[in-house]
């Protein structure tokens, strides 16, 4: 691939807008999740745990269900007015959620946020509207906002919930959400009408082997993302003796380097058609985080430096992964083949909590991480032969 241009006046239009959108509805999400275990407390229902987690996991059990149907209804009708929908049900299940009496109707309200399943209809449209040479860069700007917002909102949540309280938090998270729709209409460039045509038949997208091998890429990593995470609050409390309210002094620092140590990777990447290289050393950088945590034993700033490296496989990975699958898929089918890349996406979050669980439980912690490891090593072995047709890359240069 030759030597590509920097980002155009639109892709970073499109860049930007999208990844508040993206961060605007991800905040809304993740101020709920460090303060609602001790709001469950005080409503009918709170006591019992199992309600309670499935107050927290049921967003993403809709999300998992839906995110497919969304995605080909984006190909099918177009990408903002399907987005659009989503957010209206997100800025709803949040109302409902803040009304709510009870746990069981916080559910409710869970349930009806994740109905709202946009995610492949927002990456499907950041893919309409850039240049392949340019994908990769406008899916990490995407990515740094999911990571940057997740950071913040641990120092923000216990700060708004002692000041507007839990129903503020859900009132919050439903403005949050029609705000995203007011960027979306005004700023985001209008998207290109969907691609004429007979429809892919979702099997063709199901079972492309190349879209498999992104499809697991994605479940492992948010598999591990959401195993370490049952590791990584124990390990800040116990190794570097930081209470949970401080934890955020090490996750905003080690966010904020990792978005600057990934940023040249992933430019230098795009300029040098170097992209499935970068594909597979973010997957062996992952490998040796998970293995340097089996052995680590040092305090907070070894923690620190893992946790950045973490950070920067993942975002690398959460960049290349969207913008490959983007290339790969048919133009017609972009949406269907981002909603099945999501639902694995919610899959792996799900089958990670589930299992590191009982894996922590049962086998401790060097199971856990060996478990990861060997994931991401067949996940390795699997993107070194991973190919992108030459033909592709250049009939969608053609087509922006």
């Amino acid at each position: 691939m030759n030597a590509v241009a920097s980002l155009n006046a639109q892709e970073r239009k499109v860049g930007m807008a999208l990844a508040a959108i993206f961060g605007l509805r991800m905040l809304g999400l993740f101020l709920v999740f460090p303060v609602f275990a001790l709001y469950a407390r005080t409503i009918p229902g709170g006591e019992d745990m199992t309600r309670v987690g499935l107050a927290l996991g049921a967003y993403g059990g809709t999300q998992a269900c839906l995110q497919i149907l969304w995605g080909a209804a984006s190909d099918r009708w177009g990408r903002k007015p399907v987005i659009v929908a989503g957010l209206v049900l997100f800025a709803l299940g949040s109302a409902v959620a803040a009304l709510a009496s009870d746990i069981d109707w916080i559910i409710a309200g869970r349930v009806i946020q994740g109905a709202g399943a946009i995610s492949a209809a927002v990456t499907a449209l950041a893919a309409d509207l850039t240049r392949p040479e340019s994908r990769t860069r406008i899916m990490a700007m995407i990515g740094a906002s999911i990571s940057l917002v997740f950071a913040l909102s641990l120092v923000a949540a216990p700060i708004l919930y002692a000041w507007i309280g839990m129903r503020g938090i859900f009132w919050l998270t439903g403005a949050l959400s029609l705000l995203a729709i007011v960027a979306l209409l005004k700023i985001v460039p209008p998207a290109p009408p969907p691609v004429p045509g007979e429809r892919v038949p979702t099997r063709q997208v199901l079972f492309d082997p190349r879209l498999l091998r992104l499809n697991f890429g994605v479940f492992v990593l948010h598999f591990t993302q959401m195993a370490l995470w049952m590791l990584v609050p124990a390990a800040l409390a116990t190794n570097a003796s930081l209470a949970l309210a401080e934890h955020w002094k090490i996750y905003l620092p080690a966010v904020l380097c990792a978005l600057l140590l990934m940023t040249p990777l992933i430019i230098a990447a795009e300029k040098k058609g170097k992209m499935k290289a970068a594909l597979s050393g973010a997957i062996l950088l992952l490998i040796v985080v998970l293995l340097g945590l089996f052995q680590a034993r040092g305090g907070a700033l070894a923690l620190f430096c893992w946790l950045t490296l973490f950070f920067v496989a993942f975002n690398l990975l959460e960049a290349t992964q969207p913008s490959l699958i983007s290339r790969i898929a048919p133009p017609a089918a972009r949406g269907k083949a981002m909603g099945i890349y999501n639902t694995l996406q919610a899959a792996g979050l799900f089958a990670g909590g589930l299992m590191g669980g009982l894996l922590l439980e049962h086998h401790g912690e060097g199971a856990l991480l060996g478990v990861c490891a060997a994931l991401s090593l067949v996940w390795l072995i699997l993107s070194l032969s991973l190919r992108i047709p030459a033909a592709r890359l250049a009939n969608l240069a053609h087509s922006h």
